[in-house]
């Protein structure tokens, strides 16, 4: 009988996963070719078929889906043993505590801190969410280490000195609005359009920045006023009314909220800044590192969903 192969085990889970050769080909990089030799070859070692050839792709016989199961198992066993042998090389290690506001820890942050547990294993990542004025006082009382923040025109002017920035998302407010509203489904609508609508805004602390209305509108009509980013999203999906909603966060949505942009000249934009003191450590530099490349994708990603 033939053997059974790391790359023919990872081709074979990633057919299962895509339901055809060619996709299959195209997550791994291979040629279709390659993956059919491949499965032939897990067929040969299995002494069965793992899968039916159908008008819409490839489906999984029984020994296929008991091999792509065992195959799942053995695989994260194998990338685990990776990711323990270059964490004995890695050097950044230790603790590093992050904070950031609501709306960027609702995606951001757990992407980042999956991709800190991944990069650098022997670093322990403390987290915690405040407001953008708390967070700058934790930071200079060296309480955390890296803040992310939302600065912006419309936003409070911040005292940075001695402190330094990172770029992590530009632009950034997102309309979201029950599914059946009449804004759902375009993907723009001018800013004149919003003035008639009642309003889900944020309600916190005295000093604390909030999340109102739209930032340009004269006297918007303000339905409800709630703390916490779920319980606004609730009444936007129970029809109550629409709020405003940091980019970064759209991915978190729950089911009956869209997102639509918005088409204001006279808005200039927020950003999402990772601040931190000057003198870095090892650990606050990975940190940082990792929420520029997880912004990033989430960048792409919204990028390619307009």
């Amino acid at each position: 009988m033939a053997d059974f192969t790391l790359t023919g085990l990872r081709v074979v889970q990633a057919v299962v996963d895509s339901g055809s050769f060619t996709a299959a080909a195209d997550a791994l990089g291979y040629t279709q070719s390659a993956v059919s030799r491949q499965v032939a070859a897990m067929e040969a070692a299995a002494g069965a078929p793992l899968f039916v050839r159908g008008a819409r792709g490839v489906a999984p016989s029984p020994a296929g889906m008991m091999l792509a199961r065992r195959a799942a198992t053995a695989l994260n066993e194998i990338d685990a043993v990776s990711t323990d042998l270059a964490g004995l090389q890695d050097h950044v290690t230790g603790r590093v505590a992050i904070a950031a506001f609501p709306s960027a820890a609702a995606v951001l942050i757990p992407r980042t801190l999956a991709r800190l547990g991944n990069d650098h294993p022997g670093l322990i990542a403390e987290f915690g969410e405040a407001s953008s004025p708390t967070q700058l006082r934790q930071l200079r009382a060296h309480r955390i280490d890296v803040a992310v923040i939302g600065v912006g025109p419309d936003l409070p002017a911040y005292d940075f000195e001695g402190l330094r920035r990172d770029l992590l998302l530009e632009g950034g407010l997102l309309l979201a609005v029950p599914v059946d509203h009449r804004f759902a489904g375009r993907g723009t609508i001018p800013v004149t359009k919003l003035r008639d609508e009642p309003w889900i805004v944020g309600k916190g602390l005295r000093d604390d920045p909030q999340f109102g209305a739209w930032p340009t509108l004269d006297h918007p009509r303000i339905a409800y006023a709630a703390r916490e980013w779920p319980t606004r999203l609730g009444l936007v999906a129970a029809g109550l009314g629409i709020a405003v909603l940091p980019e970064v966060a759209a991915a978190a949505v729950p089911a009956g909220v869209r997102t639509v942009q918005v088409e204001d000249p006279a808005w200039l934009g927020r950003a999402i800044v990772a601040v931190t003191v000057s003198d870095r450590s090892s650990e606050v530099t990975a940190t940082v590192e990792a929420l520029r490349r997880e912004a990033a994708q989430l960048r792409r990603r919204a990028t390619a969903a307009r």
